[in-house]
């Protein structure tokens, strides 16, 4: 069965690494390992595999073993929101496939702590995580802001609402011509209102972002 982030990108949460493995769990052994392919072995359950694409992949165990297997925290974190984002799972559930004979790693239960489902991307679990880890506040994520003008609504990636902080991260889709008009307008509505908006990019270092909103939090706290 495909499983780690080859199973992910079929379950629609591409959050792995461009040149990353293709990971596959066996039952029984039979394939040997090469450049390329990683090898599990594990007796996996039934409600743990399904089809996709036509192709056997793992279920919410897919979460469950990305948790466990890949070393960087952050980068687990981002797997976690991704495949619950995708396939509309909390990621507490992911806690209740630990067993006696899984090495499941106390880590964990902390990763599923950190996690959350409504992240829309993987840079901005980064983002949100760049800033707990900072000792910031835990923004709010995907924060609906309503916008009686023009009667709609808007998501901020990121937020503060009680100080009316918000952050965004732009990625590429912002640099179409279209989507700079719109995020124009989004930006001079929300700032009207009263929001102090950040807008960030890869080209943003994490310690960077923590810095520039630590201030804001304080500015805002202090009434200024």
């Amino acid at each position: 069965m495909l499983s780690g982030y080859a199973a992910a990108r079929l379950h629609g949460a591409d959050c792995g690494p461009w040149d990353a493995p293709a990971d596959v769990t066996l039952r029984i052994g039979g394939i040997r390992p090469r450049p390329g392919l990683v090898l599990h072995r594990d007796d996996l359950q039934s409600d743990e595999i399904t089809t996709g694409r036509g192709t056997a992949v793992t279920t919410l165990r897919t979460a469950f073993d990305l948790a466990r297997w890949v070393p960087d925290e952050t980068e687990a974190v981002v797997a976690l929101d991704a495949l619950a984002n995708a396939e509309r799972f909390d990621p507490v559930e992911v806690l209740r496939l630990r067993r006696p004979r899984t090495r499941s790693g106390s880590r964990l239960p902390r990763l599923v702590e950190l996690a959350d489902r409504r992240a829309g991307s993987p840079p901005e679990t980064r983002m949100r995580l760049a800033l707990v880890r900072a000792g910031l506040p835990r923004p709010e994520v995907q924060w609906v802001v309503q916008d009686p003008v023009a009667r709609r609504a808007v998501r901020l990636d990121l937020a503060y609402p009680e100080l009316r902080i918000g952050l965004e991260y732009e990625g590429a889709d912002h640099l179409r011509p279209e989507q700079v008009l719109r995020d124009t307008a989004r930006f001079t509505a929300l700032t009207a209102a009263g929001w102090r908006m950040f807008r960030f990019t890869k080209w943003d270092d994490p310690a960077r972002i923590v810095g520039l909103v630590r201030a804001a939090i304080s500015t805002k706290a202090l009434g200024a």
